[in-house]
């Protein structure tokens, strides 16, 4: 019966296996009788010793043929073991030669090497002991990291939907100023929780990097936000610079599309592509200087063009429709 104990499986039954020893015996005295025996028949006049002589010569030579294939297979074997030993030690000090050079152009580039060790420690240790799903979440916060980092070697990157860290993250690496337009898309976004982790990291750049912060909140043609005045001050009350740009019919028409976009140190811009239902869809993150010099100028002209908001708020570009 199947599974009783001492009753061999018919998948683990193994054919008898005849010692290498006990074989090259058999097959030398094998050789030798057979060498006895055509010596025997060649020449019947020769005594018996001569031809036991002959056939112990022969299956001894089989027998030292047999060993030298063996060593010979053997040595070709320790070989193959041996190459394939000091490529794997090569191919190691290869890794190790370039991810010590990787990790010195990090620092003669201005970047963390040891942020990114402890980023590979990290992930390491996760690998290690985190559960399943932990590990999957790790992989996809790397990939996701790589697929931004390889895209900024172009100077661009994208992401698929509204990214508040993204906004938070430069403003605390912005270092002279930070230009930024508000529509009316924008203006919901005030009364969240983001928003006050956005006022606070603004308001840590400008007091220990003394940052200028410009913010031009952009009103449609018959719009009248209620809010506004009191969001102007409270931005103001901060040290933001706020100015206040009603949009008329002909201005509409000369700047086209009034996207929110963010500068920082007129080196990068972050832009917010709204949908047809005016919710953010995308982030487009762009460092190209001829892009950035745009944004620039035109942030430039809607700022001239703006009002101060305890001013007349008239429209600007011309009178409405």
């Amino acid at each position: 019966m199947d599974g009783e104990r001492g009753t061999p499986d018919s998948a683990t039954t193994r054919e008898p296996r005849i010692p290498p020893v006990v074989l090259k015996t058999l097959v030398t005295i094998v050789v030798g009788t057979v060498a006895y025996v055509i010596t025997n028949m060649i020449n019947q006049s020769q005594d018996e010793l001569w031809k036991l002589a002959m056939s112990v010569v022969i299956g001894g030579a089989a027998l030292i043929v047999q060993y030298m294939v063996d060593f010979e297979q053997r040595l070709a074997s320790v070989e193959t073991g041996q190459r394939t030993h000091t490529q794997r030690i090569l191919d190691d000090f290869t890794r190790v030669d370039e991810v010590g050079g990787l990790l010195k152009g990090l620092d003669e580039s201005g970047m963390s090497a040891e942020d990114v060790t402890r980023l590979v420690r990290s992930a390491t240790q996760v690998g290690l002991q985190g559960p399943p799903i932990v590990k999957a979440f790790t992989r996809a916060e790397i990939a996701s990291l790589s697929s931004v980092l390889a895209a900024l070697t172009g100077m661009t990157a994208v992401w698929e939907r509204d990214n508040i860290e993204w906004l938070i993250r430069l403003t605390g690496c912005a270092r002279k100023t930070i230009d930024a337009t508000s529509s009316s898309v924008d203006r919901a976004f005030w009364n969240t929780d983001p928003a006050g982790h956005y006022m606070d990291a603004q308001r840590a750049v400008m007091r220990e990097h003394d940052v200028r912060i410009r913010r031009l909140f952009i009103v449609e043609a018959g719009e009248q936000p209620d809010d506004l005045d009191a969001l102007c001050e409270q931005q103001r009350a901060r040290g933001i610079e706020v100015r206040v740009l009603l949009l008329s019919a002909s201005l509409a028409r000369a700047i086209g599309a009034t996207r929110d976009v963010v500068i920082f140190d007129d080196e990068l811009f972050l832009e917010f592509v709204p949908d047809v239902r005016q919710r953010y869809v995308k982030t487009s993150l762009d460092a190209d200087a001829g892009r950035v010099g745009e944004q620039v100028r035109r942030f430039d002209d809607l700022w001239a063009a703006a009002a101060e908001p305890a001013g007349p708020r008239t429209p600007a570009g011309g009178a409405g429709p």
